[in-house]
């Protein structure tokens, strides 16, 4: 009864929803053709063998997933991989990972839909990164018999108040699933709490610990750092959202008085905000130069937007201090992950609303290894990093250090699927 109830809520809002996704906007990649792939049509997969099904969400997820992926081919070069992605900016990722993966568009949750997937791909196992269930989805997979396999899940208490309101339908949820791969301990007794039997779960650690920082980056970054200064302060407020810039560019203009040669580069979480973002800089009389458009950077510029895809850790690598974005915005967002900054050796600085990561957050908050901050002191804060090396080296330092201690996620994870 709860699923029909759903199903009847999904045909009445399905239409906004995929008028959201297809809407055209600036910067953001096109499905084109490949739009049917959303209702389970497209070419059908021909193989030796049975692919594995992978689903991430968007371009957060995707990146998780790709060490995953990479790490998993290594043990299994001949294993057929199919990665699905809702957006296009995640499949934008997935191009990343080349011959590895073959990527479709991920079904929407309608059982015909996803019925029509099956036939054209014909998996036989699918790996969910993160949360990411859809009812009619897990009921057709599980009742094609092919297990699920939910990886590097994590649940916050916020998740956690709003899935007991429905916990009769989130057990019903449950019970499609084979096994729930948890971040953290907390995770895995907040599940326990929802009714998920305890033979369902286990706990590894976070894949996002398992970050590759490879040559090609650090080259990157070393030539960003050379052609944005090399010697006047830099720092980076990546993933931000809107209600959020004006915050950060604001600091910035305080932090321009005391550090005239001070340098903010800023990373909009969504492609389609990179013009208004533009607009809100010149708005405030920052010298800007946008990152696509390949002017000089000078020393008077002010702000550096980076309007790009794909950039965010030698973007992260060539600043001096990163501010993780979406943490400004009270309840609304709950922060982005802070493990990209801790492996670039960067000193992280954080709004006080993470509570999508918490558990990182106050792990490293209450080892010394980032600095969690209010929108009135964020210019302070950073402000203190750039001038004080010791200060910030401690604080990159410490966050590094406790990051090499949770690495194995990756190959715990493996372990635990039957591949």
């Amino acid at each position: 009864m709860i699923r029909i109830l759903y199903c009847f809520l999904l045909v009445i809002l399905s239409p906004p929803l995929l008028f959201g996704l297809y809407r055209k906007r600036p910067n953001k990649p096109k499905f084109g053709k490949r739009w049917i792939e959303h209702f389970g049509f497209g070419d059908h997969l021909y193989c030796k063998q049975q692919p594995l099904w992978i689903h991430t969400v968007s371009v957060g997820e995707t990146i998780a997933a790709i060490p995953f992926i990479r790490k998993l081919k290594e043990q299994e070069p001949n294993l057929t991989i199919v990665l699905t992605t809702t957006t296009s900016t995640g499949a934008e990722q997935a191009k990343k990972l080349g011959a590895l993966v073959i990527h479709r568009y991920m079904p929407i949750d309608f059982g015909w839909c996803i019925k029509n997937f099956l036939k054209r791909v014909g998996p036989y196992q699918l790996l969910i990164m993160e949360t990411e269930l859809w009812p009619n989805t897990l009921h057709t997979v599980h009742k094609a018999s092919i297990p699920i396999t939910v990886m590097n899940a994590r649940l916050s208490e916020k998740s956690l108040k709003n899935y007991s309101l429905f916990s009769s339908f989130f057990k019903q949820l449950s019970n499609n699933l084979s096994l729930i791969i948890c971040q953290q301990n907390s995770d895995k007794d907040r599940f326990l709490q929802l009714g998920v039997p305890e033979h369902k779960l286990t706990v590894v650690g976070s894949i996002k610990y398992e970050i590759n920082i490879t040559k090609e980056t650090i080259e990157h970054a070393n030539q960003l750092r050379n052609m944005l200064g090399i010697n006047r302060p830099i720092w980076i407020a990546a993933s931000t959202h809107k209600g959020e810039d004006e915050k950060i560019l604001t600091a910035h203009e305080f932090i321009c008085k005391h550090l005239k040669d001070a340098l903010l580069i800023l990373v909009p979480r969504h492609p389609e905000r990179f013009d208004d973002v533009f607009a809100l800089c010149n708005k405030l009389n920052l010298i800007t130069v946008r990152r696509t458009k390949n002017d000089m950077v000078t020393q008077r510029t002010q702000v550096y937007l980076a309007d790009t895809m794909g950039e965010m850790l030698p973007l992260i690598g060539c600043a001096d201090v990163c501010f993780m974005g979406g943490s400004l915005l009270g309840d609304k967002v709950g922060g982005h992950n802070i493990l990209e900054p801790a492996s670039l050796r960067k000193p992280i600085v954080i709004g006080p609303s993470y509570f999508n990561f918490s558990d990182i957050v106050n792990t490293l908050r209450d080892r010394d290894a980032c600095i969690i901050t209010t929108e009135k002191e964020l210019k302070n804060n950073v402000i203190k990093l750039l001038l004080d090396s010791g200060y910030a080296t401690k604080i990159s330092d410490n966050a590094t250090c406790f990051i090499k201690t949770q690495q194995g996620a990756i190959q715990r994870t493996l372990d635990n699927i039957k591949i």
